[in-house]
């Protein structure tokens, strides 16, 4: 049987993952409806401070003080992203291994 403290206790972690996915939100949902149920229908609903996520909030960049970085932190990754995009596009047909090396160490971030 599951406790009104278990719930508070995945509730909470629920709320404490940095990048929440669609996964993580359904669960809460499920997660706050059950305990509404096991309190009653006259249990005072609690107050949620709504949480609003954005690309420039989720992650903050660290910029190091390469040449490189200091032009993205200056002109920002929104300009500066389809430029890499092309520039990887170019490594994978000059050096498929490099570029291969590169994805791989981008999906393991």
């Amino acid at each position: 049987m599951i406790t009104e403290f278990d719930l508070r206790e995945a509730i909470a972690e629920c709320e404490g993952v940095k990048h929440p996915t669609a996964s993580t939100c359904l669960k809460l949902a499920a997660y706050y409806t059950i305990l509404k149920q096991m309190q009653g229908a006259d249990a005072e609903p609690e107050k949620i401070t709504p949480v609003r996520y954005s690309y420039e909030t989720r992650d903050e960049v660290q910029y190091s003080s390469s040449e490189f970085s200091q032009i993205v932190k200056e002109k920002g990754i929104n300009k500066c992203f389809p430029v890499i995009d092309e520039i990887i596009g170019v490594l994978g047909i000059l050096s498929p291994g490099t570029y291969q090396n590169a994805l791989q160490k981008l999906r393991n971030v």
